[in-house]
């Protein structure tokens, strides 16, 4: 705390203090108040304006204060100034010494708050700044809820100041009303609980509840109001709980959950079931590397004593190899698994005819439509074809067709710097297809911190990759019509010639042939969808890469829980998706793994950090595998050790970065990880030794000096 922010809470703590040392609060006795009405009843007759002031100057200071008495000067208030001077008097009071309790937890204890629990408080934030006002403006209609708590943890939100002051003030004003005109009739008032019945109570609780009604009424009508267009086709029974279209791993993860709880899901795929994922992407990309990882090793072999030598790459037995990955992985998404577990699956392109049917046509034509409750849209994403110049006259590959290349290409140019053609890049590299990367972008892998790109850069250097980045394709040139040979022509004036193209400049989502412009749902880069993954129909969800804003198959199943527990049980409870912390994984070599900010992005969003960075050729266990290459490095908050962002550059990068999603998911800082057991000697102790360096760059150095004078008077000296 600042000497500011202590001179405040001392301030507040000596009037409180005094409140009670002085024993002030027995003026703030109904008895009290009682015996000296004829007084200040003839005090206010005698001088309106000035007891008004401070009255209000009184009320201010108690509420503002947190101190017991706002009901009895409320009492007071209609007892001096009749019902409608009264209400108005209190109001304006009331809400004024509630702002500034606000305001005074705000300013003292938000900050610490946050740093302690920020990243459990994103949520919270969120939702006070979608629906703040109607929380607060219930809770002031409840006086079973204590104002005080509420003055002082609405402080701890972003709840504008402002907004804050005219909702209370509306909220408050029932009860208020009541307080007052009950102090209209003082004499007669025998206790405070005889103002507030259980009646009244029951009515306050009403009025609280009544806003939550109409919110779902609205709801209800807006939904309605929606799909009025289709009405007449909505069915009164439906064969289908849920549909989802699109069998990748959002679809899968979707349908799986519905069949768990024992709805009627059908689930819909067009082409292969598992997806991009399984088919052309996770798993065959992963089956690539690890054989060019092993070509590569091989020419290491020399570091740990053995004869080296190049290893002897048959291309097309690789490629089988890797096509034998996919059918190993294939039975764990097939139609045969997926149907034992309770799933309706069936092979067809699926099209929304409206909000409730869903029209699906199998490969032989036929067609049948399906009427469901609910929907969700899980169609991915596909790689994205710039619209550069002569492209569509060379047969190029992309991430999706180059699974079917059997003949290593000499000359291999890669279109894309991110994480697809690097990684690409380099393992066909490894693999003897000697080749180009060209990226747009100053450097690779552009949303890393510069360090990060620089060692992707020497990895992929280092395996004969030519880089050329910064510069732009100006149009690509066939050797004949249809060829797959020819030159990329850049407009710094050189020109690239290859044996094949592989295009990789990133996904775009699956938008097209569903049926989703006739229904009217918005979809710009990706389905726009709300935090519970609604689209403009309150049935229709979308989830995974066409719902974004990741393209991770981890992302996709994640989301995919929200949107199956939303679409089923959504009547009930609906869950928003927590996307707080994110991990993402580039498996070049090394590795290169993240959670959270990085400090490209911190100082982007002006975010202060503090940066402890770890070389891993430190680490014991990558010394003995000769495995030194890359580091770990922490952001956190300035003197504290809870984690904003976590990046990984070295061999199994991504499998360390575990432990720091789990501990930033649940608010674990790095002296849990420090006080944690790590076995020895083992690429995991990579966390502990980062935490310990953490934890010296913040040693009590006052505490230890204390300490060097404590163990010499020990010794005698």
């Amino acid at each position: 705390m600042t000497r500011r922010q202590w001179l405040i809470l001392l301030t507040v703590v000596a009037l409180a203090a005094a409140f009670w040392f002085f024993d002030l609060g027995h003026w703030l006795r109904l008895e009290t108040l009682k015996a000296r009405q004829t007084e200040l009843r003839a005090l206010y007759d005698a001088r309106p304006l000035t007891v008004i002031a401070v009255y209000m100057a009184v009320y201010v200071t108690v509420t503002a204060l947190s101190l017991p008495g706002a009901v009895i000067l409320t009492l007071a208030g209609g007892a001096l100034f009749g019902l409608w001077t009264g209400l108005v008097v209190v109001s304006l009071a009331s809400t004024a010494g509630a702002t500034l309790a606000f305001l005074a937890a705000r300013y003292l204890l938000r900050d610490s708050v946050t740093r302690r629990f920020g990243a459990r408080l994103d949520e919270v934030h969120r939702g006070m700044d979608r629906n703040g006002a109607f929380y607060l403006f219930t809770l002031r209609l409840v006086p079973l809820v204590p104002f005080f708590v509420i003055n002082l943890v609405m402080g701890l939100t972003k709840m504008p100041a402002r907004r804050y002051a005219w909702v209370s003030q509306l909220g408050m004003l029932p009860g208020t009303l009541v307080y007052v005109n009950a102090g209209t009739a003082l004499g007669g008032l025998q206790s405070l609980s005889g103002i507030v019945s259980p009646q009244l109570l029951g009515a306050f609780a009403l009025l609280a509840v009544f806003p939550w009604i109409a919110r779902a009424v609205l709801g209800g009508w807006q939904a309605r109001r929606v799909q009025q267009p289709w009405a007449a086709q909505r069915p009164k029974q439906y064969d289908r709980n849920l549909v989802v279209i699109g069998a990748g791993a959002a679809g899968l993860v979707t349908s799986y959950i519905a069949a768990a709880v024992r709805a009627k899901v059908t689930l819909v795929e067009a082409h292969q079931m598992g997806g991009d994922c399984l088919n052309t992407g996770c798993v065959p990309s992963k089956a690539l590397i690890r054989a060019a990882k092993l070509a590569h090793e091989v020419t290491r072999a020399n570091e740990f004593g053995l004869t080296a030598a190049p290893a002897t790459v048959d291309f097309a037995a690789v490629m089988d190899r890797v096509a034998d990955a996919v059918r190993g992985v294939a039975p764990h998404d097939s139609v045969e698994r997926y149907t034992a577990l309770g799933v309706d699956v069936r092979q067809g392109h699926a099209r929304l005819v409206d909000p409730w049917h869903v029209e699906i046509t199998a490969a032989d034509g036929t067609r049948e439509v399906l009427s469901t409750r609910a929907i969700v849209i899980a169609t991915g994403a596909a790689p994205t074809v710039p619209p550069l110049p002569g492209l569509q006259d060379v047969a190029f590959l992309t991430s999706d067709t180059l699974w079917g290349l059997r003949t290593a290409p000499r000359r291999l140019a890669v279109l894309g710097g991110g994480p697809i053609g690097c990684e690409l890049a380099l393992a066909l590299a490894r693999l003897g297809c000697g080749g180009t990367l060209v990226g747009q972008a100053p450097r690779l892998l552009a949303r890393e911190d510069g360090a990060v790109s620089a060692l992707a850069a020497d990895s992929l250097r280092a395996a004969g990759v030519d880089l050329r980045l910064g510069v732009a394709v100006q149009r690509a040139e066939a050797s004949a019509a249809g060829a797959p040979d020819g030159v990329l022509q850049l407009a710094d004036g050189a020109a690239v010639a290859f044996d094949r193209l592989l295009v990789a400049v990133g996904r775009s989502a699956r938008l097209q042939g569903f049926g989703l412009e006739a229904l009217g749902i918005p979809a710009g880069r990706t389905i726009e969808t709300n935090e519970y993954l609604e689209t403009l129909h309150p049935n229709i969800y979308a989830c995974g890469d066409v719902a974004g804003p990741w393209q991770f198959t981890h992302a996709a199943g994640h989301q995919a829980w929200s949107a199956a527990v939303n679409a089923l049980f959504g009547q009930f409870r609906r869950f928003r998706v927590d996307g707080r912390v994110m991990p993402a994984v580039t498996f070049l070599d090394p590795e290169i793994a993240r959670v959270g900010l990085n400090e490209r992005e911190a100082a982007a969003q002006g975010v202060a950090v503090e940066v402890t960075r770890y070389p891993l050729g430190d680490l014991d266990r990558a010394i003995v595998e000769r495995e030194t290459t890359g580091f770990i490095q922490v952001l956190t908050e300035p003197g504290r050790d809870r984690m904003l962002g976590v990046t990984i550059v070295g061999a199994h990068a991504g499998e360390l970065l575990a432990e720091f999603t789990l501990a930033m998911q649940h608010g674990l800082g790095l002296n849990k990880i420090l006080g944690t057991v790590h076995p020895y000697p083992s690429w995991s102790d990579a966390a502990k030794l980062t935490a310990g360096r953490w934890k010296d760059a913040h040693k009590p150095e006052g505490a230890l000096r204390w300490l060097a004078r404590y163990h010499a008077w020990r010794r005698g000296g």
